[in-house]
This record gives C-alpha cells, structure tokens and sequence, in this order.
C-alpha cells in the first residue's frame, strides 16, 4: 500500500467518524461575487462599489460584478439577495440606515431586513448635504425657512421613506418649514429635477451631490454632521442652524442572506475592510466627503437595530407608509 493510499483511506475513515451532522465549510468563492447595489448607477452605494469592486476581485481571486437591481427605494435589489443562496456570493451594498427605515414605513414588505439579512461590514459614512436651485434666494436654513412660508417649495426626495426623505422631515418638523415632498425613483433622478429647478430644495448624500455644488449647479445652504468639513468650506452645520443635535448621513455597508457560514461571513469582513482601507479608495472617497468607517459584522448588526429604533418613532409621528 502506497503512503498516499494509506493517507486517503485514513482521510476517508475520520470523515466516517465525524460526529453526526457536521458539514466542512465549502471552497470560498467557487465562482463569481454578485454585488448587488439595490439603487440606479451613480448613487453614494452605486460609486462606493465600483470604488472597492476590482481590489475584492483580486483578493478573493475571482470576478465581482456589481449589479444594479432598483426599485421600491432598494427594496427590490434587497429582497433578492435576503431570497438568494447563503453561500457568500450573493452581497448587497447598500445605505444601511435606509434599509434599516423600510420595515417601518412599507406595508407589505416581502422580507423582514433583521431576519433574513446579517452585517458583514460597515464600510463609509457621507453626511446629507441639504441644497437648493441657485434661483432660490436663501442663503442658510433660517432664510429658506422664511420662505417656504410664503411660497410653495418642493422638496426633492430619493424615494418615500428613504434616509433623505426622513431627514427632510426631521429638519422640517425642527425648523417649522414648509415644503411638499416629491419622491423620485433614485438618488440621481432627484438630483437631475432639483438642478433642472423642476424641484427645490434636496437633501441627499454628500458622494453624490457635492460635484453639482462645486460646479455651481446647487447652492449649498448646511450639511448634516456634528461639525463643519473644510472639504465644503465655511459651511455651517444644519444643527448650528436651528436644529440641536441633527446629524443624518448615509452609511454604506454589506450584507449577506441570513444563513452564510460564520467562515465566510469573516473572510468577506477582511478583504472588505483591506478594500475600503485602501489609502487610494480611501483618499479618493475623502476627497468627494466620505469617511471610512468599518464594522465587525456584530456591530453591524447592532447598529442596524440602532437605526431601526431610532427611525421607527419619527415615522410613526409623521405618518409616513408607502405600499
């Protein structure tokens, strides 16, 4: 008996005497990464994928396609990947706050985000910019207040119920504006109209929306974080303006369907995080006015059950529901 026949049949008996029920972990990846961003091409989640997709590929040694699958303010492409094989080649980068939102404002939603999705990582934040058309003669909160109490204002949103939208409608209730809410299919959609003065006013994430201020098709009025970003300028904080405490923002991250190997879920946490940390990536994202924030995938978790709670009373307050 030859030394490696002797090696197999050794092999094969501890494979017989494993205890009942126990499954090796399979080869990971056995075939191409599917990243799914649940929103149109050019969002904060849309532009952080295809910032991070080519160094995962070359990580993990195999493709990675970055799928935009939009519809239902990211419910649709959300849906799919909670309803997708728990094998770890099935992602969904996503706005981690928005999703956390829809439980609370659909009525019918056919996945339960707690349930049927798990953290991997977080990857960044990016503050709202709240901004207006340039036609707009308001030069800070407290001016554009004013006036939307004398004429009417539409107020561009992403989508019914998304971070935006529940931003808007905090700063709303806080300052005593006015304005009507137009909701949109998508980030850019909503940016398109409000450059085009068929809407407003807009609060959407910085990635997105900063170069349109810096080209001067926007004016920006506040942003959304505890402090002031000399990326923007002297530009004050919406909390300075009359809000106390108001910070909002999109926080990109990945998910996986519930049910993916603890091994899997871990090596995809790794080159995540070696992806985002990238001193190019994450030089490039600072310089559009995102900061690179990581998770283990617990503190993912527990951080979506944070933004849960802490939305779910303001959409209860406001009424909001979308079918």
């Amino acid at each position: 008996m030859t030394f490696n026949r002797r090696q197999a049949l050794a092999a094969g008996a501890a494979a017989l005497a494993a205890p009942a029920g126990f499954a090796q972990t399979p080869a990971f990846p056995s075939k191409p990464i599917r990243l799914v961003v649940p929103y149109p091409p050019g969002g904060s989640s849309d532009i952080i994928a295809r910032s991070i997709g080519n160094l995962l590929a070359e990580a993990l040694k195999t493709s990675v396609v970055v799928e935009n699958k939009a519809g239902a303010n990211g419910n649709l492409g959300s849906d799919f990947v909670a309803k997708s094989a728990p094998d770890g080649h099935t992602l969904l980068l996503c706005d981690v706050g928005a999703l956390a939102i829809t439980p609370s404002v659909y009525t019918r939603l056919p996945f339960d985000p707690s349930r049927d999705l798990r953290g991997v990582t977080m990857l960044a934040y990016s503050p709202h910019l709240l901004v207006v058309h340039p036609s707009v003669p308001a030069s800070n909160l407290q001016e554009l207040v004013a006036l939307s109490k004398q004429k009417d204002l539409n107020f561009a949103v992403t989508a019914t119920g998304s971070a935006p939208h529940l931003a808007g409608v905090a700063v709303e209730r806080a300052s005593g504006a006015r304005w009507q809410y137009v909701p949109y299919k998508g980030g850019i959609q909503a940016i398109q109209d409000t450059v085009g003065g068929q809407t407003q006013v807009l609060m959407n994430g910085m990635l997105a929306t900063l170069p349109h201020v810096q080209s001067g098709k926007l004016k920006l009025l506040g942003v959304s974080k505890k402090t002031r970003m000399p990326l923007i300028g002297d530009v004050p904080t919406i909390a300075e303006q009359g809000v106390p405490g108001f910070e909002s923002g999109t926080w990109q991250g990945v998910l996986v369907p519930k049910g993916t190997p603890e091994a899997i879920v871990q090596r995809l946490n790794a080159e995540l995080v070696r992806a985002i940390r990238d001193p190019e990536v994450r030089a490039r994202l600072a310089g559009q006015g995102a900061e690179v924030v990581t998770m283990t995938p617990a503190e993912q978790d527990r951080f979506f059950a944070q933004e849960r709670q802490r939305w779910a009373q303001l959409v209860a307050q406001a009424s909001i529901k979308a079918e």
